[in-house]
């Protein structure tokens, strides 16, 4: 039933959004790209229906005139299911429009985004914990593989931050980013703007959510740090919506779900007592996931969030860069002593993806290969790497 569902140009575009080495279905990247648009984040009718019969077979029972009840007539389904299934295709037919799609999809290659898809390389499988709640598809400006290191973190707080705030935020983020912790937060203002800043400015690896299309780059006054986000090797700006999708407060609460799934641990540095960074300390909470909240002055308002945390939530109080990584479990390898810059980097990036050629490195971090040898050769001479014998260098592990 979903074979004819695209033509050849079509299939040839999906192709085009897909990173170098995935070799996801094309058919299946753009029944994806269609979902995404035709549902609003976390819709678990529409994923438990994909995870049955796939995202094109179910894309092709909504492009069909097929009711609730056909489509799950071969199935041992409850009356509920039924009407929550009916009530799913009343949502999403009057979304269909495969123009649009189109248009979504060339918009994508012309910011030259890239989608993941669950199971393909560089998806970040700590999403999956959502359940039915998980993203269907993941739109991606940037570096494919920011997801790659093994410990994440996230990072949020209030927009309207002060001093102390921003302060602490900047010294944790640049602390665990040293270490080679991707820091994950939301690109707002305050704090969010803060860690991402703090992160680029040590060399280190972040990832900006956002609620809008990957075009709706938001807030529009962080334009240029979104940006540099993008052009910055192992960073990224993501979003679960395609482009032309315009950030809403509904989405915004929603978008919180994937900054606390993506992370190994949440920390939130400051927050008043209705900040919407307790959102995302609940989703993490409801995950499992560690949570961290820095203490504030009892006397400030903007750090009353952070006392409810630990009353209600029983948040561990972090304040410096090493307890946020005993949170994490990163705590027990020791810090590589290697100043903030290239040379940090190179070791980080090491550790995390393991053996790598010269030019493979260079061309993941963006350096000139004559520069990443010149860097090399340093760290060799200082015991911080070594060389095997087929010319594949690796982290030393003290």
């Amino acid at each position: 039933m979903s074979a004819d569902l695209f033509d050849r140009t079509e299939l040839r575009a999906a192709r085009a959004l897909l990173a170098r080495g995935d070799s996801s279905d094309p058919a299946e990247v753009l029944a994806r790209a269609a979902w995404s648009g035709l549902t609003e984040p976390g819709d678990a009718v529409a994923a438990t229906l994909i995870e049955a019969i796939g995202p094109s077979e179910a894309l092709a029972h909504v492009v069909s005139s097929a009711t609730a009840a056909e489509i799950l007539a071969d199935s041992d389904c409850t009356p509920g299911e039924l009407t929550a299934l009916a009530a799913g295709l009343d949502r999403w037919r009057p979304r269909l429009d495969r123009a649009l799609l189109l248009r979504r999809v060339e918009i994508a290659q012309k910011l030259n985004a890239h989608l993941l898809l669950p199971g393909s390389p560089g998806w970040p499988e700590s999403m999956n914990d959502l359940g039915p709640h998980a993203p269907l598809v993941l739109w991606t400006r940037g570096d494919i593989g920011a997801f790659a290191p093994s410990h994440r973190l996230a990072l949020v707080g209030a927009r309207a931050a002060t001093g102390y705030g921003e302060h602490v935020t900047a010294e944790l983020a640049a602390g665990v980013a040293e270490r080679g912790v991707l820091v994950v937060s939301g690109g707002a203002f305050g704090i969010d703007a803060v860690g991402h800043r703090a992160v680029l400015g040590s060399g280190g690896r972040t990832v900006a959510f956002l609620a809008g299309g990957p075009d709706r780059l938001y807030p529009t006054a962080h334009s240029e740090l979104l940006h540099r986000i993008i052009a910055t090797p192992g960073c990224a700006v993501v979003t679960e919506v395609p482009p032309g999708t315009t950030p809403t407060r509904w989405r915004f609460l929603q978008r919180n779900r994937l900054i606390a799934a993506s992370a190994g641990a949440t920390v939130v540095v400051e927050a008043g007592a209705r900040s919407g960074s307790l959102n995302s300390a609940g989703h993490a909470a409801a995950l499992g996931r560690p949570l961290g909240a820095v203490p504030g002055p009892v006397t400030s308002a903007s750090s009353a969030g952070c006392h409810r945390l630990f009353r209600e939530f029983a948040a561990t109080c972090v304040t410096t860069a090493p307890e946020v990584l005993e949170l994490l479990g990163a705590g027990e390898s020791p810090a590589v002593d290697v100043a903030p810059g290239p040379a940090s980097r190179i070791v980080a990036a090491l550790r995390e993806r393991g053996p790598q050629e010269t030019g493979a490195l260079a061309h993941e971090l963006g350096f000139a290969i004559p520069d990443t040898l010149a860097i090399l050769g340093a760290l060799l001479v200082e015991a911080h790497v070594d060389r095997a014998d087929d010319g594949r260098w690796t982290a030393v592990t003290l």
